[in-house]
């Protein structure tokens, strides 16, 4: 008689079967077309204790087991001041999910609150900035060489039409990049090409409950006023005249004619299309 599976061995085989080709092909196709991972590479899976995070870890534990390049990871969890219920509610679906992570503390929701200077003012650039430090510090401490993050293909193309509508510049969120304080640390974005869609389908099939942003601030706000939720709604209005408006954001960025543009920037230095031209 065959053993019975485990709820998390049983979320984990569907990424095989019913999740193959809209999570596991696209999840391994960046894997292996951007190079994020090298045999010996020790990588510090971050969970955030949302969606997309949690299936990042569970994707990455599987792919131990089928590499060709054999590395290591460790699943991080960094509890950055959340109410008591929700760290609870992360424990308990890292637990179901069989996720092998270590929970560490910091005070980065305070500190971000206050380097801002006041409750009328949205800190969230500064929380990412202060997490992802807090993050790097932690995989150094345990000797990883890199950091994999759940950033999904939606992520990317909302965060590239975003700089380009409020930030006044074409600037996409590449799938690999190297850490600027932390040398010889570099940052994978693993789900790159998986599509949010396929990610909440995965997690309504087994009814996991996620949290969402449980930063005491933002639940102050107004979740009218997020840019990237705007971004997303104008995606979704204009895909109703064409469904390949996400993808041809996502494509726009792997083929850059630099040869149109009047100017650009490489490595910090400010470039014109007037080089091409002899005075």
């Amino acid at each position: 008689m065959a053993r019975a599976l485990t709820f998390a061995q049983r979320a984990e085989q569907a990424l095989l079967t019913d999740f193959r080709e809209p999570i596991w092909r696209p999840f391994m196709r960046a894997v292996r077309d951007y190079r994020l991972i090298a045999p010996g590479d020790r990588i510090a899976v971050c969970v955030s204790g949302g969606k997309d995070s949690m299936l990042l870890a569970v994707l990455m534990r599987l792919l131990q087991r089928h590499s060709e390049a054999p590395f290591q990871a460790v699943y991080l969890v960094m509890d950055p001041g959340y109410r008591p219920e929700i760290r609870r509610q992360m424990e308990q679906t890292v637990a179901r999910l069989e996720i092998p992570a270590e929970i560490f503390d910091s005070d980065v929701f305070e500190a971000a609150e206050s380097a801002m200077g006041g409750a009328d003012r949205r800190p969230c650039f500064m929380c990412a900035r202060m997490r992802r430090g807090c993050l790097y510090k932690k995989a150094r401490d345990l000797g990883c060489n890199k950091i994999a993050l759940g950033h999904h293909f939606d992520d990317v193309v909302e965060t590239t039409v975003m700089a380009m509508l409020h930030g006044g510049q074409i600037q996409g969120m590449p799938p690999m990049l190297a850490a600027q304080n932390f040398p010889g640390m570099r940052l994978i974005r693993p789900m790159y090409r998986v599509h949010e869609d396929a990610v909440i389908a995965w997690r309504d099939a087994f009814g996991l409950d996620f949290i969402r942003c449980a930063c005491r601030f933002t639940e102050r706000a107004d979740e009218g006023a997020s840019k990237r939720l705007a971004v997303k709604k104008l995606l979704a209005e204009l895909e109703k005249d064409d469904p390949k408006v996400r993808q041809n954001v996502f494509n726009s960025i792997h083929r850059v004619q630099l040869d149109t543009l009047a100017g650009w920037k490489y490595r910090g230095e400010e470039h014109s299309f007037l080089e091409n031209f002899e005075e």
